[in-house]
């Protein structure tokens, strides 16, 4: 430890020259370098290099508060500490069983050169995965209650990067994702997505978080955040003039982005950085490490799960979501086709219990969903009254004699308030009728009104969600939440958001393209894991209506490995029991699949083009494999190198040789082979594609 201080102490020590002073800090491994300048005039500038490649420039660091009115960026030092930190921890649930936290850190104590002398100090923890950042504020006698207007903090990128961005938006993330250089960046041009429902693009020039990057000398460079609580989430503005992307704060109501307390902090802001895309996936680590331990008394009820539900026939149309056709006052008269029915519900029980899936979905089961959809009401859900349709006892006793437990849905409507009211009411009901899961829902515009859902009050209702429920001894899934900074290690009964474009789009919009899902783990999953709802085996929607021609931009085969691939603890048979009945040869994967796991390895990736990742099983000797492909047709290698001693029975899902995304979407085979440690197997994937692979140990006789 002696020779890491005395390393750190040379590494971080103030040099001084022509009125500037500097600070340096390098990775544990060398491979990173952070340098930290206190300019003559004041200004701090932070700038990051990876194996003597830029990573980024010179940019300013700094936060603007509005009570009191003063711009915090110009600083006097007036102290700066180092320290190492190295240790492991393990995870409740996750891609490993275990996990180093080793960085080091320079910690800078900022005052104000204005009249106030307000006291700030920027810390900064440099990994081998990449650099994170925080503004904290001291407890101080001129800082007490603050207001925060906007943050100064800029990525100054070394070049006019390939970028993978969705616009940035206040209110939603479940854009496509495009494929252009940052000076190409067009926000306007996802206006035109009626399909989402509500929508607040910043402007023009404005991304989202988290932002992967890829330079023309082969750096991958992702951005997004950490431990987002009690704070605005953050967008980029692009000046596409100087390659420099800003720090844009989601404001409140009345404009303001942030009221704090001292003292508080900001979240993290974090650059990933490597010259190998797999090592960027690996990364996720890094941002895990930035939250804190968990805050959950207990975390015995937790548990990882597959589950089926009353859900993707009504985004079909098989079925619907609301039970009336007409409503006047509290009569409803039924138009019989509703999903949440008591017989259809046991139907799905039934399947569950029959191939070993542990949970149901059940959406569409209360009253309020006749005209709620945009209107922007108060109340509209109580989340405790069922419709007449929907014996809530009766499934309760017969889910728990097929030995299979109801997940609770609650669509708030975007109506938060009424939530918050009903929250503890809604629990205790779960609790009394057996249910521990419960899928959150906030559809449409919040209220409390002006609000949006990427804003501070949003972000501290999703925390406060997650401490309520694991009081209670539920775990959430939320859709249509911010995207996740890796708050699940401080709550991991929060299992897993959407925060994206999920599969459901697919089937009633233009869907997502093949490269979606290559994409996705790169940005979207690298805060956290997505309920993404795979597993669609009747891919063309012409099936339920010869008049519809949407459908999932994938093959079959492809849907399989996605339950490798789009990491989740909490993962859905999306699909309806009938259309998993005709194909129980390929359902068999996803009957063997697990949620959680001791081992992940990236064997190979390129964000928008292909994806190749070994899971280990949690607790036992068996690995799982996904590949993925966008739309062309692809061949990659497996090295098995990572298995232990022995044969191995591995079994294939794979792409038929005629198979094709779009003109013949279902077509598999399944083989079996024996496979060891040397064995190096060769993949070929289709347009569209994907592979899945279970290994086994060979079993002696």
């Amino acid at each position: 430890m002696k020779r890491y201080l005395s390393l750190l102490v040379a590494l971080a020590s103030g040099l001084f020259a022509f009125g500037q002073k500097t600070f340096s800090l390098q990775s544990p491994d060398g491979a990173l370098r952070l340098d930290v300048a206190n300019e003559a005039t004041g200004q701090l500038r932070y700038s990051l290099t990876y194996k003597n490649k830029p990573v980024l420039l010179p940019g300013t660091l700094g936060i603007t508060l509005k009570e009191p009115n003063v711009n915090l960026s110009l600083f006097r030092i007036t102290a700066n500490t180092t320290s190492t930190h190295d240790a492991s921890w393990q995870p409740v649930w996750g891609e490993w069983a275990s996990i180093r936290d080793r960085h080091y850190e320079l910690r800078l104590g900022l005052e104000d050169l204005g009249d106030q002398h307000l006291r700030v100090d920027v810390v900064f923890r440099l990994f081998n995965e990449g650099l994170g950042f925080r503004y904290e504020f001291p407890a101080q006698a001129a800082l007490q209650h603050f207001v925060v207007a906007s943050e100064n903090t800029q990525f100054h990128l070394a070049g006019d990067h390939n970028a993978f961005w969705i616009p940035g938006d206040f209110d939603s993330n479940e854009y496509p994702y495009h494929r252009t250089r940052l000076s190409a960046v067009d926000a306007w041009a996802d206006s035109t997505h009626s399909e989402i429902g509500v929508k607040s693009i910043i402007g023009k020039d404005y991304v989202q978080t988290p932002l992967m990057l890829k330079s023309d000398d082969g750096l991958y460079i992702n951005i997004h955040e950490a431990a987002l609580v009690n704070y605005p989430a953050m967008d980029l503005a692009v000046n596409k003039s100087n390659n420099t992307l800003q720090s844009v704060l989601v404001p409140d109501a009345v404009g303001n982005a942030a009221y704090l307390q001292a003292p508080a902090h900001t979240p993290w802001r974090t650059i990933i950085v490597s010259d190998k895309a797999t090592e960027v996936l690996a990364s996720t680590k890094m941002i895990l490490n930035l939250n804190e331990p968990t805050k959950l008394k207990s975390t015995a009820f937790i548990r990882p799960q597959k589950f089926v539900g009353v859900w993707w026939e009504m985004h079909v149309g098989k079925s619907s979501w609301d039970y009336a056709a007409t409503q006047s006052a509290s009569t409803l008269v039924a138009h019989g086709h509703h999903g949440a029915n008591t017989p259809n519900v046991k139907r799905y029980i039934d399947f569950a219990a029959k191939h070993g899936i542990p949970g149901v979905l059940v959406e569409g089961w209360n009253v309020g969903w006749e005209d709620w959809y945009g209107k922007w009401k108060e109340n509209v859900f109580d989340f405790v009254t069922p419709y007449p349709d929907f014996n809530v006892k009766e499934l309760q006793a017969y889910a728990k004699k097929k030995g299979v437990k109801l997940i609770m849905h609650h669509e708030t409507s975007g109506s938060v308030t009424n939530y918050e009211r009903w929250m503890d009411t809604a629990y205790r009901f779960m609790k009394q009728h057996g249910y521990d899961a419960v899928k959150t829902g906030y559809v449409g515009r919040i209220i409390p009104r002006g609000e949006h859902h990427d804003g501070q009050w949003m972000v501290n209702h999703y925390v406060r969600v997650a401490e309520k429920t694991g009081r209670y001894g539920i775990m959430v899934d939320m859709h249509e939440p911010t995207r996740p900074t890796g708050l699940h290690r401080t709550y991991p009964n929060w299992l897993a958001s959407e925060a994206a474009r999920g599969n459901e789009f697919n089937a009633w919009s233009v869907g997502n393209p093949p490269a979606h899902e290559t994409i996705l783990p790169f940005t979207r999953l690298m805060g956290g894991p997505m309920d993404y709802t795979p597993g669609i085996f009747e891919i063309k929607m012409s099936a339920y209506d010869p008049k519809k021609k949407e459908q999932v931009h994938t093959t079959l085969a492809k849907q399989l490995a996605l339950y490798v691939t789009m990491y989740s603890p909490l993962q859905m048979a999306a699909d309806l029991p009938e259309n998993y009945e005709k194909h129980l040869d390929a359902f068999q994967f996803i009957k063997d699949v697990p949620t959680d796991w001791d081992d992940t390895r990236y064997l190979a990736a390129e964000p928008g083009e292909y994806l190749l990742v070994a899971r280990k099983a949690k607790g036992r000797n068996a690995w799982f494999l996904g590949a993925i492909s966008n739309e062309k047709p692809r061949s990659v290698e497996a090295d098995l190198s990572f298995l232990g001693p022995g044969a191995y029975i591995a079994t294939i899902y794979r792409d038929a040789d005629d198979a094709h995304w779009q003109n013949n979407p279902k077509a598999y085979k399944i083989e079996t082979m024996t496979v060891t440690s040397a064995t190096k197997l060769p993949l070929k994937l289709a347009a569209g594609g994907g592979c899945a692979i279970s290994i086994v140990p060979k079993s002696k006789k």
